[in-house]
């Protein structure tokens, strides 16, 4: 159940050996959310080395370990190359098709899949189980009975639920006891409750910052929005503002010229032409007209260079929490990994195995989140596989 990239890549492996499969997913379509991360070039994978590349993957390192080791960064884009589309690593060490969109692919694809004999069943929402055993759906022509020997549900987190993920199988779930975790925000923005003299630079990037919370620091580059931030370092430190804002102490700083030191930038400040006002003395500094709206957010401006050099290193912002569930790009939360066992089975559902982002995994973005769905519809492929081959 299932057709995003979880469902129709473990589709593709079990077709592949031979077994009968059939893709029940909910909506007109399939691919929905696949084909939106396409608007941003279709980031497959990363190119940086694996235990960095685990590392993203934080306290649910162990699992994605396992399905990486099933399904690497490198097959996944052989995989994308024998449907015909070559891919490229980009400067950051981001992977991409040559093509920058994910139709393409995804028709080569789906094309691949009815070759394998992989039938497609749409507008099929999973309503449980029956008493029996068998599947149970809602169609537009009534309701439906399949009886299956192996199941695998791939129905997604609770991110972007418009356009199918919406969570609304957990009740399901739990019912039979499967332990869940509630979904939160992840990959989401940061709420920030700005005056209207930084919300008139909305659409316009922070370039080249650093941002920190604690111990934790993420570089790149930010988007300023009207309700606070957006972008890849907002995103990669996420997980940590979630557990600073659950403590009450979501102390963050931006370093709004990381490349240069404290006592450089003091330097820079100081030996600012004389009888130039603060805006060109901060101009010639390095700092952008929305960096400086940024800058003055913190209060009045200090009069020292050597102040005013620490504040520009050190801006506190004030953030008041992450966006919506409706607006993050991934979620975090799901079926608890004590509740599966090494195949991806459901220990309390012998038989049905899950895949992807039903799970409680999370990663930023860079191909991360892409990837581990792909290792994890692996991962379970091989698990329904080694079960019906016992049977």
């Amino acid at each position: 159940m299932g057709a995003g990239p979880t469902g129709l890549f473990a589709a593709e492996c079990l077709a592949e050996k031979g077994f009968s499969v059939t893709v029940y997913d909910r909506m007109p379509s399939p691919a929905r959310k696949f084909l939106m991360a396409g608007r941003g070039g279709l980031n497959l994978t990363h190119s940086e080395p694996v235990d960095a590349f685990l590392a993203r993957y934080g306290e649910a390192r162990p699992l994605l370990q396992r399905a990486l080791a099933r399904f690497s960064p490198d097959e996944l884009r052989q995989w994308a190359h024998g449907l015909g589309e070559e891919t490229f690593t980009g400067t950051s060490g981001r992977v991409f098709p040559k093509s920058f969109k994910a139709s393409p692919l995804l028709r080569a694809w789906l094309r691949r899949l009815d070759g394998l004999g992989v039938s497609l069943r749409t507008r099929h929402e999973w309503r449980g189980f029956g008493e029996d055993g068998a599947l149970l759906f809602t169609t537009p022509d009534g309701e439906v009975r399949v009886a299956a020997d192996g199941v695998l549900l791939a129905l997604g987190g609770a991110s972007w639920p418009r356009l199918g993920a919406d969570g609304g199988w957990v009740a399901g779930l739990r019912a039979h006891g499967v332990e869940i975790l509630p979904f939160v925000p992840a990959n989401a923005g940061w709420l920030v409750h700005w005056t209207d003299h930084v919300r008139r630079f909305a659409g316009t990037p922070l370039k080249r910052i650093a941002l920190t919370i604690g111990a934790e620091t993420a570089r790149g580059d930010a988007m300023l929005t009207e309700t606070g931030l957006e972008g890849g370092p907002i995103y990669a430190l996420g997980a940590r503002l979630r557990a600073a804002l659950a403590k009450g102490d979501a102390r963050v700083a931006i370093d709004l010229r990381p490349d240069l030191a404290e006592a450089v930038l003091t330097q820079k400040l100081d030996t600012a032409r004389k009888g130039a006002s603060m805006a060109k003395r901060l101009t010639q500094s390095g700092l952008t007209p929305a960096m400086q709206a940024v800058l003055r957010e913190a209060g009045p401006l200090p009069s020292t260079a050597q102040c005013l050099a620490a504040r520009i290193k050190r801006v506190p912002l004030d953030v008041k929490g992450l966006a919506g569930l409706d607006r993050a790009i991934s979620s975090a939360g799901g079926i608890a990994r004590g509740a599966i066992d090494a195949h991806l089975m459901l220990k309390a559902r012998p038989g049905v195995f899950v895949a992807g982002e039903m799970l409680d995994w999370e990663a930023p973005t860079g191909g991360y989140l892409l990837q581990g769905c792909f290792a994890t519809a692996a991962l379970a492929a091989d698990g329904i596989v080694a079960l019906l081959t016992k049977r």
